[in-house]
């Protein structure tokens, strides 16, 4: 700030220079052109997901998820339920609906889906905002309590992916994990056999970047989006 005020008190009214008015001008040409390219870029980006979202209560999609986890619950040779480190596998038939909650610190259950089939995934949190974040692909989006997020997704690759928050949540974020295990059709029956607790999320030889976002949510939501839009308010 000036101790002495400027000898032509009408200093705004001064023409501006070449220079500044040049530096302007890019700055303000720059400015659209990331605006634009923002948009442009969720279609041609291909990490963006376009999603259906509607309405739910926590303790809504919490039932709902525990219901569908108890009825596609993954079974052994000898019958007994397939668990790893505690949390249940579920093994849905080919081309359903998926259901993951997100809650500190887990993602839960762990989903075995099959390659090449369409699953659509509904995703939301019964506390935080957490982030979702499927490794090794570039598949990320934000779950937020009170919303049902719904993706379509297409798995092109067999192996174990990972899934991490990638939003702060609390002094266990580093923790929270989920896994989404890819078998070869048809081998959906024999691909557990027991607990298998030593595999780490994303970390399987296999598992390359195989996980097709296929963003196009569709027209119809289906019997489980009508439900969710059913819980609005």
């Amino acid at each position: 700030m000036a101790i002495t005020p400027p000898s032509n008190r009408l200093w705004w009214k001064e023409p501006i220079h070449g220079l500044e008015l040049g530096w302007v001008v890019i700055a303000f040409l720059w400015g659209l052109f990331m605006f634009f390219f923002m948009i442009a870029w969720h279609f041609i980006g291909q990490q963006n997901l376009s999603n259906e979202t509607y309405r739910v209560t926590p303790e809504a999609f919490a039932q709902r998820v525990e219901d569908w986890a108890y009825e596609f619950q993954a079974m052994d040779a000898d019958g007994n339920p397939v668990e790893e480190d505690y949390v249940p596998v579920v093994r849905p038939a080919a081309g359903s609906d998926v259901y993951i909650l997100a809650r500190t610190y887990e993602f839960w259950p762990i989903v075995e889906l099959e390659r090449g089939q369409s699953y659509r995934i509904h995703l939301s949190s019964v506390d935080l905002q957490h982030g979702f974040s499927l490794q090794p692909t570039n598949i990320n989006i934000s779950v937020h309590p009170g919303y049902e997020h719904v993706i379509t997704l297409t798995p092109t690759e067999s192996g174990v992916f990972g899934i991490v928050c990638n939003e702060f949540c609390g002094i266990g974020h580093h923790q929270m994990t989920g896994r989404i295990r890819v078998v070869e059709p048809g081998s959906a029956a024999g691909s557990s056999s027991g607990t298998d607790s030593g595999t780490d999320p994303g970390t399987d030889g296999g598992t390359d970047g195989g996980t097709d976002g296929g963003t196009d949510g569709g027209d119809d939501a289906g019997p489980a989006a009508e439900d969710a839009a059913a819980s609005q308010g």
